[in-house]
Formats: C-alpha cells, sequence, structure tokens
C-alpha cells in the first residue's frame, strides 16, 4: 500500500473508531457525530482506494460521485450505492441547529459504513 493511501486509511479509521465510541456511549451519545463520522470513514476510504489506484480526485465530499469515479475502473464496487446514499447526506445534515440524529439514523449509519468499510479495506489489504 502507499504511503499516501496509509494516511488516508489511518484517517478513516480515525472516524470509524469515533463513530463505534459514540454508537455505543451510555451516557449522552452523541449521534450526530455517529452519523457524520460513519460519512467521513466511507469517504475517506473511496478517497484511498482512488489513491491507490493513481486516480486523481478534486476536493469534494459527495460519496456518489467518489464511487462514480472508482466505478470507471471497477464495476465490483456497484453494490456499495445503496449503503453510501445512506451516508451521503450526513456530511452536513447534523452539523448545523435544526435537526439531530436518532439512535435508529446512527444504527443504520454505522451498519452501512461497517459493509463500505469492510469491502474497501479487504481490497486495499488495510
Amino acid at each position: 500500500m502507499k504511503a499516501a493511501t496509509a494516511e488516508w486509511v489511518s484517517k478513516a479509521e480515525g472516524d470509524f473508531a469515533t463513530a463505534g465510541r459514540e454508537i455505543r456511549a451510555r451516557k449522552n451519545p452523541n449521534y450526530d457525530a455517529v452519523c457524520f463520522h460513519c460519512q467521513q470513514c466511507a469517504e475517506k476510504y473511496l478517497k484511498a482506494l482512488l489513491q491507490e489506484n493513481e486516480k486523481h480526485f478534486p476536493k469534494i465530499h459527495n460519496l456518489l460521485e467518489l464511487l462514480a469515479m472508482i466505478l470507471k475502473f471497477d464495476r465490483s464496487y456497484e453494490f456499495l450505492k445503496a449503503d453510501l446514499d445512506v451516508l451521503e447526506e450526513f456530511s452536513v445534515r447534523y452539523r448545523y441547529p435544526g435537526d439531530a440524529a436518532e439512535i435508529e439514523e446512527a444504527q443504520s449509519a454505522f451498519a452501512a459504513v461497517k459493509t463500505v468499510r469492510t469491502f474497501l479495506r479487504g481490497n486495499l489489504k488495510a
């Protein structure tokens, strides 16, 4: 694995760990943070895959656009679309006042990112 790819993976794992701690928190869980960090984990794993395959990507946060870039060289990632679609809205939805995540959304986000993470880690041999 390239050094730059390993950095993306490390950052993604940090987001995954944060989401995991928050979803398991018994006192004052932050479900907004779970959703956000799940989205961030998926985004960074997608960028890690692009980096590893020497594919340039712009500074974007849209998971489906990143997936579209990957599908140009590997169609086996198509099945991740449904999980990435779940995560897509969480990059900004709960970052500002006016809306808050519930446990069900946090659980859905965490389940989706686990699928994305497992597949991408396996393909990156991380």
